[in-house]
């Protein structure tokens, strides 16, 4: 099914270790960064209901998966819930609706995987995970998890009675590890997905409008030519990125990155080559800074 290495879910659904993501890509654009992805070998597309792209990016597989000759089953889809409606949470009902509203604008039938976004329809929160299993049930989705989520929210869809989430996608690299959320991630037997793996990199979210919590000093540190991801990336003869999108997948995480330069997405995918000794982990390890930087003031995972 892929180009790169999978990891077996708890459903038995295979994810692959790479995946394209398209937060912050233009619908008018992402059709092209979808296909570009494609044809570098990526087998994993991400999008959301809250990047208003899902349209673009099903135009993007469609013509990817023809100019590669790939069949639908050759290609990992996932996409996830807004859990809010003007303001309120979403219920079950609403929960349903958004699934159907993104398969129609994906143009497919069903999707690999199906996530809430985050924790702030706390209202309905509930309702609109058995929403979910209810999803996967009817086909419309081949696995179903969470983004955003902590592990006391996991424990609260435990506690409820109701299925175990099959992934957890959240912001995970060196500066925010956490190490808590994790371990109790993998004794549940959810999947932690990675995003924003290349957070230290001084390039990261530059574009005008691409908002982060991320300081002038951090962007300062990467920036310089003694940082620790440069010297480790020149340890091992490879990129920076490289390096962090490695350093993720040694750790048993899919990881997602997102660029829309063609020779930045092979180099992105190319994670295999090289191991990270262990001395370099346990390194990387002691440069945890706790929380998230991508939402900015917001971290979602204390929410709610």
């Amino acid at each position: 099914m892929t180009n790169t290495p999978d990891h077996e879910l708890t459903t038995g659904v295979r994810i692959p270790l790479v995946g394209f993501g398209t937060y912050l890509i233009p619908d008018a654009e992402v059709a092209s960064a979808v296909e570009s992805s494609l044809a570098a070998g990526y087998r994993h597309i991400v999008t959301a209901e809250v990047y208003e792209n899902r349209r673009g990016v099903g135009e993007g597989l469609r013509r990817g998966m023809r100019q590669e000759g790939l069949e639908r089953g050759d290609v990992f889809v996932t996409t996830k819930l807004w859990p809010l409606a003007q303001e309120r949470s979403k219920t079950g009902e609403e929960t349903l609706r958004s699934l159907d509203e993104s398969l129609d604008r994906l143009g497919l039938e069903q999707v690999d995987l199906y996530l809430v976004h985050a924790t702030f329809g706390r209202e309905q929160r509930l309702e609109q995970w058995q929403a979910l299993v209810e999803a996967h049930k009817s086909g419309k989705a081949r696995a179903f998890g969470v983004s955003n989520f902590n592990a006391d929210h996991i424990d609260e869809l435990i506690e409820a009675g109701l299925p175990v989430p099959h992934a957890d996608q959240t912001e995970l690299h060196p500066w925010s590890q956490k190490p808590r959320l994790v371990a109790h991630l993998h004794q549940k037997g959810i999947t932690p997905i990675a995003y924003s793996s290349l957070v230290p990199l001084s390039t990261w979210r530059t574009a005008p409008g691409h908002m982060s919590g991320k300081t002038q000093e951090m962007r300062t540190e990467g920036e310089r030519p003694d940082s620790p991801f440069k010297k480790l990336a020149e340890k091992y003869g490879v990129t920076e990125a490289q390096f962090l999108l490695g350093w993720g997948v040694q750790n048993g995480c899919p990881v997602l990155p997102k660029t829309t330069d063609p020779v930045r997405m092979r180099e992105n995918l190319d994670v295999f080559s090289f191991r990270i000794d262990d001395a370099d982990m346990a390194r990387v390890r002691d440069m945890d800074r706790g929380a998230g930087i991508a939402w900015g003031e917001v971290d979602p995972t204390t929410h709610g």
